[in-house]
């Protein structure tokens, strides 16, 4: 989701309880002719401008999208993390014609995260101030609290979801976002919202988490480290079995965000600080690099995560910062399955 920064302004958010209107206004966008990736970097893949989403917010200074999920009618939905009380916290998006509206808000949630559940249909949202993780219904209504509390005698501070087939739930846990501290964890939560139990801890501040495509195990980044770890599971994906670092992401002034895995097992990583997402395979190599066009980066400071249709490779980005919120299509390497599909 982010940096310290951000975690002090939802602390601070939560606890003013700001209210203000604000305007969003769909905006169609056009890409520019491609551009050579760094060395290193593999291929540049260009994306395109579908929707201008969100304008930062007087009262909170920032706008972020996050969490883009597509349903089966194929409307993306997404979560702006820092808007204040009241305005507009989940969008749906019209990818044909960019044109949102506002489908759920409240005056205490800072969500983080979106996931359609696989057993109801339902929207799961992560409450990074809360701790708890919310359901909607697609359309934002009938809100419910699906789980909330201290796992093993602390609060979550809950970033990003993946499901397994069964329908539990695994959360990356920012716990202990103050700089120097590495107590994040990764917390598992069963289908029915009852037990919680913690699979790994003191982790530099995990992120994304994404299963890989055959769901042996998790892929988690660290964005305090700018790496991507591997978790490998027991049979009923109940306990980590072995855990290693994977991938050192290369990223500069930029971190590890989000992750999403494509049927082809590869991994895209969003990157915090730069609006761009680093490509690679399941062994490490990287592919390729997406990014916004050069005359269109000036005022956008994040990629934080991506939607991959499924079954389809045509993939949908939220890009963040000081110009405002937007969503940008480009043309995944790989098909999209659930692990490539909101998170």
């Amino acid at each position: 989701m982010a940096t310290y920064r951000m975690f002090r302004l939802l602390v601070g958010l939560a606890a003013v309880g700001l209210s203000a209107l604000t305007g969003c206004a769909a905006q169609a966008g056009a890409g520019a002719a491609p551009h050579p990736a760094p060395v290193g970097e593999g291929k540049s893949i260009r994306a395109t401008r579908v929707a201008h989403v969100t304008d930062v917010h007087e009262a909170t200074g920032m706008t972020l999208l996050e969490g883009p999920v597509l349903d089966e009618d194929g409307t993306l939905y997404v979560v702006d993390v820092t808007a204040p009380p009241g305005e507009p916290k989940v969008i749906s998006v019209d990818v044909a014609t960019g044109e949102h509206e506002g489908v759920y808000t409240d005056r205490t949630g800072a969500y983080t995260s979106a996931q359609v559940g696989p057993r109801d249909g339902r929207l799961y949202l992560t409450d990074y101030v809360t701790g708890s993780i919310v359901t909607v219904a697609l359309d934002g209504s009938d809100p419910r609290t699906f789980f909330s509390g201290e796992v093993d005698g602390s609060r979550m501070n809950p970033d990003d979801i993946a499901f397994d087939d069964e329908g539990n739930l695994y959360i990356s846990d920012l716990r202990g976002m103050e700089p120097g501290k590495a107590e994040g964890r990764i917390v598992r939560i069963d289908r029915a919202g009852t037990k919680a139990t913690v699979l790994a801890d003191g982790l530099a501040h995990p992120n994304g988490i994404v299963f890989d495509p055959e769901q042996h195990g998790l892929w988690i980044s660290e964005l305090a480290e700018n790496t991507v770890s591997y978790l490998l599971l027991d049979a009923d994906r109940t306990a980590v079995t072995s855990r290693h670092e994977a991938i050192h992401v290369d990223g500069g002034l930029a971190r590890t965000d989000s992750i999403a895995v494509d049927a082809d097992g590869n991994l895209y990583q969003a990157l915090h600080g730069r609006p761009a997402m680093a490509v690679h395979d399941r062994y490490g190599k990287r592919l390729a690099t997406v990014e916004v066009p050069a005359e269109n980066a000036e005022g956008l400071e994040s990629a934080t995560n991506v939607a991959i249709t499924p079954g389809g490779r045509t993939a949908y980005m939220t890009v963040s910062g000081p110009d405002g919120g937007y969503v940008y299509r480009f043309t995944a390497p790989g098909k999209g399955i659930r692990q490539s599909n909101g998170g």
